[in-house]
């Protein structure tokens, strides 16, 4: 361990485009996902010696189909990296893929290591079905199969019902806290599709999207152009059929994508012979009631602008993910201070999507692209987390 923490520089950040579920990236396995992402950044880095990568870590919210033998290294040996190149797989379900992030952060700064590549993964299409074991050999009845796409299965019975609802009545729940409308919710995810095909027509992320060979995917597959006001209010409360206000048109899809980043010390910069997108200052992760978990990004955002020594008044870019339009409008209640003018400047995950394990890389890897090409300022990147958990990362520039 060095004397003082070395200041960590993100170099890179690419992802996929994002294939809705069942869509485009559904034939994909999870792990050629990763591996995709992982090569092509460190294509994007020809000076940088691959042997030099001290480590992969890789988010990743599932772990029960074909990324169960540890993705991160799964991704090093389908990348084509030097087999002395170690990988692991980190898991805090929706902010798996920024706990990557910060892991390698940590890794760096206090000089474990200098060069790290960082991100997550997620097929929610190839998410499989899982039989548990029965209480006794040989039972004689029929056995329930789960589904491991999304959510609470297996749960143990001594967990509290009220911590066991479904992401969509937790996100009720925020809505009936603050008194978010059924209307002020479709008008944000109305926004968020409006700003993320604007976006994309714009060329906002050409700097990051790398496109998978022999898959016709040429933008995030969930982006809905054509939907208005009057489309999002016909549609029926998804969670709560009697009064409810949360739809499938307010909440973010189920997807398929990964994103990994290149951070690293000034001495892994140096052999990288680039100029970095921004500078890692702080992180901070929170929890909160679980049922409650879409709050859980309001004391973690505090506490990472805390630790940078910066509050609100600083912030120039915000990705925010958007589980669900009451989540988000929910935290922005709890933020009086924060202009929403700054917050997912190109659509979020409402219309961009979510892939559970690689949506917190993606908006780190968003807002450092953001940063650079605006040349200086002060971002975050944060997610709730189910559970009840939420997660914070401020970048520099």
């Amino acid at each position: 361990m060095t004397d003082r923490l070395r200041d960590v520089y993100v170099v890179d950040a690419v992802r996929t485009p994002l294939g809705r579920y069942g869509g485009a990236l559904a034939a994909v396995r999870p792990d050629d996902l990763a591996a995709h992402v992982v090569r092509s950044l460190v294509a994007r880095a020809p000076a940088l010696d691959p042997a030099r990568i001290d480590e992969v870590v890789l988010g990743n919210a599932n772990g029960a189909g074909e990324e169960n033998r540890n993705v991160g290294r799964m991704a090093v040996l389908l990348a084509g990296l030097p087999v002395t190149v170690p990988g692991s797989t980190v898991n805090r379900l929706c902010a798996s893929g920024l706990e990557a992030v910060v892991q390698a952060y940590r890794a760096i700064a206090v000089g474990d290591a200098s060069v790290v590549v960082a991100g997550g993964v997620e097929s929610m299409s190839r998410a499989p079905y899982v039989l548990p074991k029965p209480d006794r050999a040989f039972p004689a009845g029929h056995q329930e199969l789960y589904s491991t796409t999304l959510g609470w299965r297996m749960t143990n019975p001594a967990m509290p019902e009220r911590w066991t609802v479904s992401l969509g009545e937790g996100a009720e729940l925020i809505a009936d806290k603050h008194g978010i409308s059924r209307a002020d919710q479709d008008a944000y995810a109305l926004a968020s599709h409006r700003k993320a095909a604007k976006a994309w027509g714009a060329g906002a992320f050409a700097d990051e999207v790398v496109f998978l060979p022999d898959v016709e995917l040429a933008r995030d597959e969930s982006i809905r152009d054509g939907t208005s006001e009057e489309a999002l209010a016909r549609l029926k409360p998804a969670f709560r059929p009697a009064g409810g206000t949360v739809t499938a048109g307010n909440s973010c899809p189920l997807n398929d994508g990964a994103a990994a980043l290149l951070l690293c010390d000034e001495e892994g910069l140096r052999a990288t012979g680039r100029e970095p997108l921004a500078r890692v200052r702080a992180s901070a992760v929170t929890g909160t009631e679980p049922d409650l978990y879409g709050l859980g990004p309001v004391e973690a955002v505090r506490r990472a602008l805390a630790r940078a020594g910066r509050s609100f008044a600083d912030l120039t870019h915000f990705e925010l993910n958007e589980a669900y339009a009451a989540q988000v409008l929910g935290c922005f209640a709890e933020w009086p201070e924060l202009d929403p003018a700054l917050v997912n400047r190109h659509g979020g995950a409402l219309a961009i999507g979510h892939p559970l394990g690689c949506s917190g890389a993606r908006l780190a890897g968003t807002v450092a692209h953001q940063l650079a090409a605006a040349g200086s300022g002060t971002g975050v990147a944060a997610l709730c987390i189910g559970v009840g958990q939420g997660q914070a990362l401020v970048l520099e520039r």
